[in-house]
């Protein structure tokens, strides 16, 4: 049995950008620019909201760029997910 750290150790920002990618696959945007996958958007809002609920219950908490990486991401997601429900 490997005792080795993994490759890369999980902080706050890659915790909420797996979220957004989750967000995104579920949205129907292919991971490797290919054609689109499937559609899930109500998985796809509840994981946007997860984002917003952690972004609520760590204010105040985190560090310039953490915050700047929610915020922003929240913004991206919420406005992919407005145009992907209209397609739908």
């Amino acid at each position: 049995m490997s005792t080795s750290a993994p490759e890369h150790e999980i902080d706050f920002v890659t915790f909420v950008m797996s979220l957004a990618a989750s967000a995104l696959i579920q949205m129907g945007e292919s991971e490797d620019g290919g054609a689109p996958g499937p559609m899930d958007l109500p998985m796809a809002k509840q994981t946007i909201d997860i984002i917003g609920m952690l972004r609520e219950k760590t204010r105040g908490n985190l560090t310039t760029e953490e915050d700047r990486v929610v915020e922003t991401a929240l913004y991206d997601l919420r406005l992919k997910f407005l145009h992907a429900s209209k397609k739908s």
